[in-house]
């Protein structure tokens, strides 16, 4: 992993790969290169650690060739150096490869090749591709010397996938065929863009927003050639495949900070127009219901469930943890979330009335696809909450689209609500149909109305959330608690922090906090209580005094009884407090995730992190 770019067309396409690979920086990566077929048939590759800049930095100021392709690299095999960065290529600078993905028996392709004459100039698995194409494209290969032979080099490419197990997405040029790009995918996405004479490659619609406004998604086991005035696609048996295309409908400048120093204040800042967009047109005021056109359970289906699962990575699986609180309490179904990593591999049970929920930003997180293909193998039903029109999962399921936007920044902000929203449509249109009365619809459809606002309304004290994080942001650990609806809170709190700043947080029930971590508690350890005017609001202020009694500092997300509360105790009941709008009780988590995600952004500010592209981290995690 991380990010491929290709062009094929009539301009020179460096400039393109490189605009290209800018796009899709935001998905994390330690090293990149480019290569180009040149006007005389030379391969021409170019490779940097670092920055895309250090390899914008060796480009030759005039690099012609109407043929290329990019990588920026996250290392799986391999430290980040230039000999270990993509494009890889073949011993006779004939053949060049980006890949994402994880090749599973690299080790014994690398045994096999080397006993054949080739010398492994990286330590990474890709270059093991490279030299498999070339020896089905050469026969003699490694001979310095060898003829092209008669395998075309489509079929020279699926010869070579034939002996790889485990996941790729890749894309693989020859000087022999200085005419098309052949493209595979198996586990990591890969996207066609369709232009005017011309054609673009790329890992994510992010690389080919601003040149076309179509693209084909392939699935897994497709390969397709690409040339500059079209495509086709076949199996790995060579069996032809049939691709509709898809409509873009983000824009190149949803792509930009549009002043902002960082893509995550940005998308912050966003979050009241992308949950006004994720309600927009789904409101049925009439039956007071939600209208999900993605979703094809009629009422019989819905009276037919018994049980929900949502499954997600990260803050998908927290958002999924939200989710199927909110199923239950406005649907009365058992509802429960679970990590998809976990759910995929411990041979699930699949229980014929059960409705399976995979919530994903980028619809292609390569676990919770998996998870999403065991439970459709076992027959059971799934519906997703995606953000990506056209991505894999939502290919696989009927679902909800979110419309968040595009999100660049690694850390969810504006999509984790989306996705609490998403959710909550999904529970209001079961909940209608099973033990939620006309009334009680109305009430969260007018809740659901009010959260744009409010959440703009928290936003307006940006200023003094920055103030307290910048406060405390030298501390070395924090902690993070909440009960019932305020512990998804918690944990995604606990998660923006310590994802953007590197600073140790942990998340626990708030009624837990008794039965182990209190022996943490002192004056070096804040602890965040997430306390809304609800049912649990009086067993929360006891947790909040268990930590005031070891001398612990305490932030207080909390509403306006909590705010009353603690102007009128003496010495205050928290050391800080930020306030946010009262809602209904059931949609109380957004409000009280947005001041959580602007005290992370300001902390890291204050830290001199790297905010959109935290270490150790990518954007879509499309391998295991």
């Amino acid at each position: 992993m991380c990010g491929i770019v290709g062009y094929v067309g009539r301009r020179d396409s460096a400039p393109v790969l490189m605009e290209g690979l800018s796009r899709l920086a935001y998905r994390g990566y330690d090293s990149s290169g480019i290569a180009i077929i040149s006007p005389s048939g030379a391969l021409r590759v170019f490779r940097q650690p670092g920055k895309l800049q250090a390899l914008a930095d060796v480009l030759p100021r005039r690099l012609a060739g109407r043929i290329g392709i990019g990588h920026t690299r996250w290392a799986t095999h391999g430290e980040p150096t230039e000999a270990n960065a993509h494009p890889q290529a073949d011993t006779n600078g004939r053949i060049a490869v980006v890949h994402n993905g994880i090749v599973e028996n690299a080790a014994e392709l690398r045994a096999s090749l080397e006993a054949a004459g080739v010398v492994f100039v990286s330590d990474t698995d890709t270059e093991c591709i490279a030299h498999l194409v070339a020896r089905a494209a050469y026969p003699d290969y490694p001979a310095a010397g060898a003829e092209r032979g008669e395998m075309p080099f489509e079929e020279a490419v699926r010869t070579a996938l034939g002996k790889i197990e485990g996941t790729y997405g890749l894309a693989v040029i020859d000087v022999a065929s200085p005419d098309r790009i052949v493209v595979a995918r198996n586990g990591s996405p890969l996207i066609l863009g369709i232009g005017e004479h011309e054609m673009l490659v790329g890992s994510d619609v992010a690389a080919l927003v601003r040149h076309t406004k179509q693209v084909v998604h392939l699935d897994d086991g497709e390969l397709a050639v690409v040339e500059a005035d079209g495509f086709r696609t076949f199996k790995l048996d060579a069996t032809p495949t049939q691709k509709r295309p898809f409509d873009v409908t983000w824009s190149i400048e949803q792509f930009d900070r549009g002043g902002h120093e960082h893509f995550m204040r940005k998308e912050i800042l966003e979050q009241p127009e992308a949950i006004a967009r994720a309600l927009r047109g789904r409101l049925d005021e009439r039956f007071a219901t939600a209208v999900l056109g993605g979703v094809r359970l009629d009422g019989r289906d819905v009276l037919d469930v018994r049980r929900v699962k949502f499954l997600g990575c990260g803050s998908a699986y927290y958002a999924g943890l939200a989710g199927a609180q909110l199923v239950e309490q406005l649907a009365r179904i058992p509802s429960d979330a679970e990590p998809a990593s976990e759910f995929r591999y411990r041979n699930p049970v699949i229980e014929r009335d059960a409705l399976y929920v995979a919530v994903s930003q980028s619809g292609e997180t390569a676990d919770t696809l998996a998870a999403v293909q065991e439970v459709k193998r076992k027959g059971g039903r799934v519906l997703a909450i995606v953000n990506v029109v056209g991505s894999t999962i939502a290919r696989e399921c009927d679902g909800i689209y979110m419309h968040a936007g595009p999100e660049i920044s690694v850390a969810s902000t504006k999509v984790f609500t989306s996705m609490v929203v998403s959710a909550a449509l999904l529970a209001l249109y079961l909940g209608r149909v099973r033990d939620l009365g006309p009334a009680d619809g109305a009430r969260i459809l007018t809740g659901l109305r009010a959260l744009p606002g409010q959440v703009a309304e928290v936003l307006a004290a940006e200023d003094a959330i920055r103030v307290l994080a910048e406060r405390y942001a030298d501390h070395a650990s924090w902690f993070f608690v909440g009960r019932n609806r305020g512990y998804p809170v918690a944990l995604e709190g606990a998660q923006k922090l310590k994802e953007i700043s590197y600073v140790h947080a942990e998340a626990y029930h708030a009624s837990e906090l008794k039965h182990g971590p209190l022996a943490l508690v002192s004056d070096e350890l804040p602890v965040v209580a997430i306390v809304p005017d609800d049912e649990l609001f009086e067993k929360n202020l006891s947790t909040v005094q268990q930590v005031r009694a070891r001398r612990g500092p305490v932030i207080g997300i909390v509403q306006q009884r909590g705010l009353d509360l603690h102007e009128a105790t003496s010495g205050g009941l928290f050391d800080d407090v930020i306030v946010v709008p009262r809602n209904e009780p059931e949609l109380d988590p957004v409000l009280l995730t947005i001041p959580l995600q602007v005290l992370a952004y300001h902390a890291a500010v204050a830290l001199g992190r790297d905010i959109d592209q935290p270490r150790n981290l990518a954007k879509s995690v499309t391998v295991e």
